[in-house]
């Protein structure tokens, strides 16, 4: 799935080529691909016919393109989506869902080969769409709250791994970065937030940062033709990963062959050496009784009475 460094390329790409065009018209092809919009397929396209692009957005792993209404046209790529600017001449790829007739001689279109993705128009939703206010802000935009993050990790009992994919923690960080950042921190996805110190969690999140943006330097990670920029071209971040995907190769930093384990219907990547697995939480020891022998045994003052035994039938 397209994470934050694929998605900010699409975004950049979406502000050179759309801002400022009008939508002439639309072509749904497909019903699913707007299967949120209550509008319908008609009323999807009715909405945007006539609409300039004011701005293009974005909010972790969520697009969006502010249009002159005050509304705005709402996407997310899914597992394979792709938002391509092209001539009118272009042929029809495979996969086209939705077109989009611009007034600038181009056309942008949503390929989606296997549907998951999606668009909407979102009423007032130009600032910000009410769909994804719920969604947090990412490592990357300015406004995010380094402090607040810590504190909330720190709390929570659940893998570090599992907060960095939770959306309302933290955006955009999807499984490849998790998996990468994890690696350079030398720490493990199933170690619980609440004992990792600030200072580690501090770390993590610097290294998330980085990760994501050498991925945006080299234009996202590719490992197949399903994520590509406006252009239709491949990220080449994947020559770059350290663990994601590298299963039994030695890692770069001790030479350990790298394991891959199940998470949440995808998988982990790690080093077992640099990134040694949580110990179990010790359990309390219940206290002895001051009167009971070293065994645990009741002293005989501490033993349960005996139940007499019964009396013969007079």
């Amino acid at each position: 799935m397209p994470e934050l460094p694929e998605v900010e390329v699409v975004r950049a790409g979406l502000e050179r080529h759309v801002v400022g065009a009008t939508v002439v018209g639309v072509d749904v092809l497909h019903p699913r691909p707007v299967r949120r919009d209550l509008r319908g397929p008609a009323g999807f396209a009715a909405a945007l016919a006539g609409r300039r692009i004011e701005a293009a957005r974005r909010r972790g792993k969520y697009l969006w393109l502010p249009l002159d209404s005050g509304d705005a046209l709402l996407g997310h790529l899914g597992m394979s989506g792709q938002l391509l600017v092209q001539p009118p001449a272009t042929p029809d790829e495979r996969h086209l869902r939705v077109r989009f007739h611009l007034d600038t001689d181009l056309e942008m279109r949503f390929v989606d080969q296997r549907m998951f993705g999606g668009l909407s128009v979102s009423a007032g939703g130009a600032e910000l769409p009410p769909e994804i206010v719920h969604i947090a802000r990412d490592p990357l935009d300015p406004e995010f709250d380094d402090d607040l993050f810590v504190r909330r990790v720190r709390k929570r009992t659940s893998g570090i791994k599992r907060q960095l994919l939770d959306q309302g923690l933290i955006s955009g960080v999807g499984n490849i970065y998790a998996d990468e950042a994890l690696w350079r921190a030398r720490i493990h996805g199933e170690r619980p937030g609440d004992r990792l110190g600030a200072a580690q969690v501090r770390e993590l999140l610097g290294h998330a940062r980085e990760v994501m943006v050498a991925a945006l330097g080299q234009g996202g990670t590719s490992f197949d033709a399903l994520y590509v920029n406006v252009n239709g071209e491949s990220g080449y971040f994947d020559r770059s990963l350290h663990a994601y995907g590298r299963e039994g190769e030695p890692c770069e930093r001790c030479g350990t062959p790298l394991r891959r384990i199940a998470f949440m219907n995808r998988s982990s990547y790690f080093c077992p050496a640099c990134q040694p697995a949580p110990r179990g939480r010790r359990r309390p020891v219940a206290q002895a009784s001051p009167l009971a022998f070293r065994d645990g045994s009741l002293r005989p003052s501490q033993a349960p009475d005996r139940a007499e035994p019964p009396q013969p039938p007079r």
